[in-house]
């Protein structure tokens, strides 16, 4: 790889890495207010206004990391490479400064929610750091290909093995809190379930008990072949 791209991955890892900082103390700030005795489920009920503030927060954190990534690749390719590579950084440090701050997770099989668009996301903590493993070895692999030849692209087959096993593994982690949504027939007040008394308190009594792993190791496996398809293609 060539040194201005092992330079500018340096720089993308720094400001992924202090991100997922803030990310991490305003977290710590949460948990205090809603957490008091330790984050673990049930959630606790959020306060309509902070819960869209954190809506708006976690949307403009997207946003963040697709622009280093615009500044940091010169193409399409490149910059896709930069934000998973960015992102996947951002998301394990979050977990790593966790530990540092508050001695959080106890364990890798410790349950989190992830994220709150369009409905809150869970799984234990181990899933989504092997989720974000894998797009630093697709990033990574694409840069290696990229220095080498600026024109590559990825085939049909490629694209759809990747975009299905992530769209696998984004079910595990949406299943939980959508089937209290669609199960209990609050699709038409999806818009306003953050003040719905009736689903604040499923949702305070609910606390997830299985993860769905062998779904999620579909997933992986379709991911790794992409980047395997993807590498051996491309690598000379």
């Amino acid at each position: 790889m060539k040194k201005s791209s092992i330079k500018t991955i340096l720089v993308v890892t720094i400001f992924a890495i202090a991100m997922a900082f803030l990310e991490s103390v305003i977290v710590v700030y949460l948990r205090k207010i809603y957490y008091p005795s330790g984050f673990n489920f049930p959630l606790s009920s959020i306060d309509p206004n902070i819960l869209a503030i954190e809506w708006i927060r976690e949307f403009f954190t997207i946003v963040m990391l697709i622009s280093v990534a615009i500044l940091a690749g010169k193409k399409f390719i490149d910059r896709t490479a930069y934000f998973f590579y960015a992102f996947a950084i951002w998301d394990i440090f979050y977990y790593v400064w966790l530990k540092v701050i508050l001695n959080w997770p106890s364990s890798f099989l410790t349950w989190d929610l992830l994220f709150l668009i369009p409905w809150p996301w869970d799984s234990p903590v181990l899933a989504p750091i092997i989720y974000s493993i894998g797009l630093i070895i697709l990033s990574l692999c694409i840069l290696h290909c990229y220095d080498k030849n600026q024109n590559i692209k990825f085939r049909t087959k490629e694209i759809l093995l990747f975009v299905v096993g992530s769209l696998v593994i984004l079910y595990t982690f949406l299943i939980d809190y959508g089937k209290l949504i669609f199960l209990n027939n609050f699709t038409s007040q999806f818009l306003t379930l953050a003040p719905n008394n009736d689903f604040q308190n499923i949702i305070s009594n609910y606390i997830p008990q299985d993860y769905n792993w062998p779904l999620f190791i579909v997933g992986e496996i379709l991911i790794l072949i992409s980047i395997y398809l993807f590498y051996k293609r491309n690598k000379k």
